[in-house]
């Protein structure tokens, strides 16, 4: 693997008040070319070794060659799970699963003014990008999940809301673990969301273990 003597890794300041974070300050700078390269070619030397794939978009700059890896991963009948990052989703396009959350999805379709019509442009995206589906993170109001049988909601499970932090990415971690052991998004989605549930009850970068999960 090639290293750039300029990269820093990134270091990120949490401002907490009361034991919940109020905000985030990230430090950071960009890889060089010669790095993406490299990455995106042990990426695929890698890719016989596993069960499913999950990209985290955090915009900045690893995933140059998102296209690239999606159709290499999709051609190895990988699912491919996308968490996005800003207004332009084509580089997404071919994935098995993206998971925007409301914010992030407004700024692809807008606004929308109620069920119905967020139902008929999430699905226009989704098959614009020609994604298996799309799950629709919502906070307090739970998830949607978008694909070619409708859409189907699973409620927010009812718990103190200590920190968010990872919230998100514990989600689709979990996705892709079940999706990567054979379960559907349909039948993966509710252990999903608990485990999301789980993360928001606890202070910091916390996890979910397999008792509290299946418990």
């Amino acid at each position: 693997m090639d290293r750039d003597a300029q990269l820093q890794t990134t270091v990120k300041l949490r401002i907490i008040g009361r034991q919940q974070q109020l905000l985030r300050a990230d430090f950071e700078s960009e890889p060089q070319s010669e790095v993406l390269a490299s990455l995106s070619r042990q990426f695929h030397s890698l890719l016989g070794q596993h069960q499913a794939v999950l990209f985290s978009d955090y915009g900045k700059g690893g995933l140059t060659h998102i296209a690239d890896m999606i159709a290499a991963a999709r051609a190895a009948k990988l699912p491919v799970l996308v968490d996005p990052k800003g207004s332009d989703y084509s580089r997404y396009a071919g994935a098995t699963v993206i998971t925007p959350n409301r914010a992030e999805l407004q700024q692809v379709i807008g606004r929308w003014r109620d069920e119905n019509t967020l139902q008929s442009m999430a699905q226009n995206l989704r098959e614009s990008l020609k994604l298996d589906a799309l799950l629709l993170t919502r906070s307090e109001e739970g998830m949607s999940l978008f694909d070619a049988q409708g859409v189907t909601h699973v409620p927010a499970q009812a718990r103190e809301v200590f920190d968010v932090t990872g919230a998100g990415d514990t989600v689709i971690a979990t996705l892709a673990t079940l999706l990567g052991a054979g379960m559907t998004l349909r039948e993966a989605l509710p252990w999903a969301n608990k485990a999301g549930g789980i993360v928001v009850g606890k202070f910091g970068t916390a996890g979910v273990n397999y008792q509290e999960l299946f418990a």
